[in-house]
C-alpha cells in the first residue's frame, strides 16, 4: 500500500499466441504487415502449428484448390489437435471441400450479371456494393467470391476502378456505398485512403461502408493510424465477420475500442455453418461476446450454394430455429436478422419464426417467444391518406425499374407479371376483335397507374354515375 492507496501491480499486455511463435518479439507480433508476410499456407508450415488429419493434407495437396493463407494470429486460435474446432473449420480445407453439390454455383448470387462496370454490383435501388481487391488477410473455405477472391490476376485495374466511381458520379439515386472483395482492410493505406477521399467527394454519397474480416484475422491492422484515416470520411460504418466466440480476443475487443472511439458504428455479420455455430446456445454466446465489446449483431447469412461449401450448408429451418432461440431470450438489439441471399441475385431476403397467428378486420393475433398469445385491436378510424400533406414535403427518391411490390402498394400498378405471361395465355393465337392492342385498356383497373386518359374527373364522375345508379 502506498499514501494510503492500493497499488496496483503493472501486468504485461497478453497476446494470443500459438508456443510455435512464442520467440516473436511483440512489435513484430503487433505489426500487421509481419502478420501478412508470415501467413501459413503449404503441409509443412501448418504442420508445425496444427496435427494435420488425412483429409486436410489430401485437400491442401489437391491441384486447383481454392487459395490457403492464414495469419500467424488466427492460427494461434486454432486448436491443433482437434479436427472439430470451429475456427479450424474455417481456414483449413479438408476432402469435404471437393464434394459437389446438387445447385452449386460459381456465382450464386448473379453478382456479375448485376455488374453494370467491372467489380461494381447494382442490384439494390439506393445502394452499391463496390469491389476493390480480391486479396483477403486469410481465405474462408465457404468464400461466396471463390470465383475471383485469392486470384491476384482477377484483382481490378486503374481502370476498372474509374469506371466504377464514374459510374457512381453519374447515378444521383445511389446515396450508399458498401466497400468489399477480397477484404478493403489489406490494402496499403495511402490507397484505402484515396478510394475514400474520391467517394466522399460526390455529393449524393451519404454513407460509407467497409465489409472486412481483417480485425478478426489481423486486429493489429486496427492501429491508430487507421482510426485517424477512417475519421476523415464521417459517416463511416464497418461490419466485421465473426462466427464463433473463440474468435472473439482480447486483441480484437482493443481493436473495436479504437474504432468505436473513433466514431465508427460497428456491425456483424456471420454465416450460419454446420459443425461451426449451427447452435442456439453457440449463437447466444456470439451474440453476447459481441455486444461486449460494442459489436452489434447485424446479419446471419444462410450458407450460399457456391462450389467448396456443401458441407457447411444447413437447413434453412436450423436458422429459424435459432431465432427463435435468441428472439426474447436476449436483448433485442443482439438478435440478427437471419436471411437468406436469393440465388439467381433476388439480394437478401429475411426469414424467421411467424409471431403472427391470424388476421381478421380490425384484429391480429399475435403470439410471443414462450408461446403467450394476445389480440391486438386494430384502429377503426385509421385515415391513410391524413399524411399526404406532410408526404408531399418529402422528395421521392427515384428507384427506375425497382419499386417492386412498393409500387403495388403505393398504387401505381395491380399486378406483376413474370416475363413472357401474356405470350403464354394468348396460347399462340393471332390478335382478334377481343384482344387486340387497340382495346388493352380493357384491362387498366380504374385509379390505379398513370394513363393519360384517366383523369381525375373522369375518375370522379365514373365514381358518381356508380352511386346514382
Amino acid at each position: 500500500m502506498e499514501n494510503g492507496n492500493i497499488a496496483h501491480p503493472i501486468t504485461e499486455p497478453v497476446y494470443t499466441r500459438a508456443p510455435y511463435w512464442q520467440d516473436v518479439p511483440d512489435e513484430k507480433w503487433m505489426d500487421w504487415r509481419w502478420q501478412m508476410s508470415n501467413r501459413l499456407n503449404t503441409v509443412s508450415e501448418l504442420e508445425k502449428v496444427i496435427n494435420l488429419t488425412d483429409a486436410e493434407r489430401a485437400a491442401l495437396n489437391a491441384n486447383d484448390l481454392f487459395r490457403v493463407d492464414i495469419t500467424p494470429y488466427f492460427a494461434s486460435l486454432i486448436d491443433p489437435n482437434d479436427p472439430n474446432c470451429p475456427v479450424r473449420k474455417q481456414v483449413i480445407p479438408t476432402s469435404r471441400e471437393m464434394v459437389p453439390f446438387q445447385s452449386m454455383m460459381e456465382d450464386s448470387l448473379a453478382e456479375d450479371k448485376h455488374s453494370p462496370v467491372p467489380g461494381l454490383v447494382h442490384r439494390y435501388p439506393d445502394r452499391v456494393l463496390m469491389l476493390i481487391t480480391t486479396q483477403c488477410a486469410s481465405y474462408c473455405r465457404y468464400c461466396t467470391r471463390s470465383r475471383i477472391v485469392g486470384d491476384p490476376t482477377q484483382t481490378f485495374s486503374r481502370k476498372e476502378f474509374d469506371a466504377q466511381i464514374e459510374y457512381i458520379e453519374n447515378t444521383p439515386q445511389i446515396r450508399d456505398v458498401l466497400l468489399s472483395g477480397g477484404d478493403p482492410m489489406v490494402l496499403a493505406p495511402k490507397l484505402l485512403d484515396m478510394i475514400l477521399g474520391r467517394l466522399r467527394a460526390i455529393p449524393h454519397i451519404e454513407i460509407i461502408r467497409i465489409g472486412s474480416r481483417v480485425p478478426v484475422f489481423l486486429p493489429m491492422r486496427v492501429n491508430e493510424q487507421f482510426c485517424e484515416m477512417v475519421q476523415k470520411y464521417h459517416p463511416l460504418w464497418l461490419n466485421i465477420h465473426v462466427n464463433h466466440p473463440k474468435e472473439i480476443t482480447p486483441e480484437l475487443g482493443a481493436a473495436m475500442d479504437r474504432l468505436t472511439r473513433a466514431g465508427v458504428p460497428v456491425g456483424n455479420q456471420s454465416v450460419l455453418l454446420a459443425g461451426v455455430n449451427d447452435s442456439v446456445h453457440i449463437q447466444r454466446k456470439l451474440v453476447h461476446e459481441l455486444v461486449k465489446i460494442r459489436v452489434r449483431p447485424y446479419y446471419l447469412y444462410q450458407c450460399d450454394l457456391v462450389e467448396g461449401s456443401g458441407h457447411f450448408r444447413t437447413p434453412v429451418s436450423k436458422g429459424i430455429e435459432i431465432i427463435e432461440g435468441l428472439r426474447g431470450h436476449t436483448s433485442g438489439y443482439a438478435v440478427p436478422t437471419y436471411v437468406v441471399d436469393a440465388p439467381g441475385g433476388g439480394g437478401k431476403i429475411p426469414v424467421m419464426p411467424n409471431y403472427v397467428l391470424t388476421q381478421a378486420p380490425g384484429k391480429v393475433v399475435l403470439r410471443n417467444f414462450e408461446g403467450f398469445i394476445t389480440t391486438y385491436t386494430e384502429p377503426i378510424d385509421y385515415d391513410p391518406h391524413a399524411i399526404e400533406a406532410q408526404e408531399k414535403l418529402i422528395a421521392p427518391r427515384p428507384e427506375p425499374g425497382q419499386e417492386g411490390l412498393l409500387k403495388l402498394l403505393d398504387g401505381e400498378q395491380m399486378y406483376i407479371e413474370p416475363e413472357g405471361f401474356s405470350d403464354v395465355r394468348a396460347r399462340g393465337g393471332a390478335e382478334h376483335r377481343l384482344r387486340s392492342g387497340e382495346i388493352s385498356q380493357k384491362w387498366q383497373p380504374l385509379g390505379v397507374g398513370a394513363i393519360e386518359s384517366q383523369e381525375p374527373q373522369a375518375l370522379e364522375a365514373t365514381t358518381e354515375t356508380k352511386e346514382s345508379a
